[in-house]
This record gives C-alpha cells, sequence and structure tokens, in this order.
C-alpha cells in the first residue's frame, strides 16, 4: 500500500509523462539513466494494464503516476546512494518504491518482498519485459522471510502504511550492522517517531535522520525516516505477526 494521498490523483491531466519525468530528476538533483523514462514508460503500462483486473493501486493515468508514484519514489535518492548496494523492498506491493530505484539505479541487487504471490508474479512479468538483472521477487511474509535473508542487506526500504514501530520490527532484521532503513511516511511523522523509539532502540537501530520533501509539480510533502543499523538485531526479532500486532515494541 503507498503513504500517497491516492485521492489527489483526479487532479492531474494529461501532461506528457516523459516530460513531468525529465522536469522531475532535474528538480530532484538526480541523474538518471538515459533509458530510466523508457523503462517507467513501460512500468507504466504494464500497471495500468494489470490493474484493469487486480487492484495494485488507486493512482492511474500518465501525470498521477509519474508525479505520485515514480518521483514520488525517485525523492530517496535524495537521501540515499544504493549505488551496488544490496536493497530489500519489504511489502513491495506492485512495486514501489523498490521499482522505480532500480531503474534509476541499475547497478543496485534488489529484493522485492511481498506476501501475495499475484503481485509476485506480476513484478517478475515487469522485470522480464524490461530485461531487468539482479532483481529477485520474493512471496513471503517479511516476518517469515528474515529468517532466511536476515542480516544480509544494505538498504532496507518501505512505503507501507504501517505504523513506524511495526516497520522497524518487519524491515531493521534484515539490515547488516551500518545499514540503514528508509521508511517513506507522510509530512509529520513525529508522533510516530516518539512512539518507535523503543522499537528501534530494541531492534538495534538509531534514527539518522527525518527529512521533508515536495513531490516535484505538487504540494505534497512527504517524510523519509532514515534509521541507522548500529547493532545486531535479537533473533527473536520480528516475532510472529499475531504477536507484532497484538504487542507492538
Amino acid at each position: 500500500m503507498s503513504c500517497v494521498s491516492e485521492t489527489a490523483a483526479h487532479f492531474f491531466s494529461g501532461e506528457d509523462m516523459e516530460k513531468i519525468l525529465r522536469q522531475g530528476f532535474a528538480e530532484l538533483g538526480i541523474e538518471a539513466p538515459d533509458r530510466a523514462a523508457d523503462e517507467l514508460r513501460v512500468y507504466f503500462e504494464e500497471l495500468e494494464e494489470k490493474n484493469r483486473v487486480m487492484n495494485l493501486t488507486a493512482i492511474s493515468g500518465e501525470e498521477a503516476v509519474a508525479r505520485l508514484h515514480f518521483l514520488d519514489c525517485a525523492a530517496m535518492l535524495r537521501h540515499l546512494d544504493l549505488r551496488d548496494k544490496r536493497v530489500i523492498d519489504v511489502g513491495t506491493g506492485a512495486g514501489f518504491p523498490g521499482m522505480v530505484l532500480k531503474i534509476l539505479v541499475p547497478s543496485a541487487e534488489l529484493t522485492l518482498l511481498d506476501s501475495l504471490n499475484k503481485r509476485v508474479d506480476f513484478l517478475s512479468g515487469v522485470c522480464l519485459r524490461l530485461g531487468l538483472t539482479g532483481v529477485d521477487c520474493v512471496h513471503a511474509r517479511a516476518e517469515e522471510a528474515a529468517a532466511e535473508l536476515g542480516g544480509g542487506f544494505d538498504v532496507a526500504v518501505s512505503r507501507a502504511v504501517a505504523r513506524l514501530n511495526v516497520l522497524c520490527e518487519l524491515c531493521l532484521p534484515f539490515l547488516k550492522v551500518g545499514g540503514v532503513f528508509a521508511a517513506m511516511k507522510g509530512p509529520d511523522c513525529s508522533e510516530e517517531l516518539t512512539e518507535a523509539g523503543n522499537a528501534i532502540k530494541l531492534l538495534g537501530g538509531r534514527v539518522r535522520d527525518t527529512v521533508s520533501y515536495t513531490v516535484p509539480g505538487t504540494d505534497i510533502v512527504h517524510s523519509l525516516v532514515l534509521i541507522e543499523k548500529i547493532k545486531p538485531t535479537h533473533p527473536k526479532y520480528p516475532r510472529r505477526w499475531a504477536q507484532i500486532k497484538k504487542q507492538p515494541l
């Protein structure tokens, strides 16, 4: 699921996607690969086609998807260096932010993790059509996948709408010490940060920074919470989902 306000999509109409992306990348100070706009166009086409038969996102149309999905995700790259890094997108859904980050930083080694097999199959098909390499699409729940994949990633990202204390338990175990968890949040996440303080400490993390940004071409403000892994996570975490939900850290 997305942290964007999906109802905002109806305010957009008709502007060319490639132009929007070029202008947005320039505004964000991102040097996108030459093929990035073409690949994002293909991704958009696949998303629109699949969305007719499967509920991937409530956002549709070139301008809305370009701004509220692609440029929103791309803004993370102002604060994250993903070159040659192992990256996991936890609860990727329709592929946000992971697919966008991979297209913009091809050298990143990406794992897309989701609990719904239909979404994973969709993403596998998009990767195949784009000829992307270094992408692993994994069908599993985060709290179960951590047993096998935990401790192996430089960066974990999530655009899910779960509270930050829950996201930390699902995401921090995947990181190696020195890695960073980047959580995309709404305009004001101060309450969630306070609420998650205990979880961050218990799981071996430390808040490195919280930054706000405006999605190019809109007045929508989002936040990016950056949490550094400073010590190993105890192997008892993450707990089973029923426990996480019933008694958050």
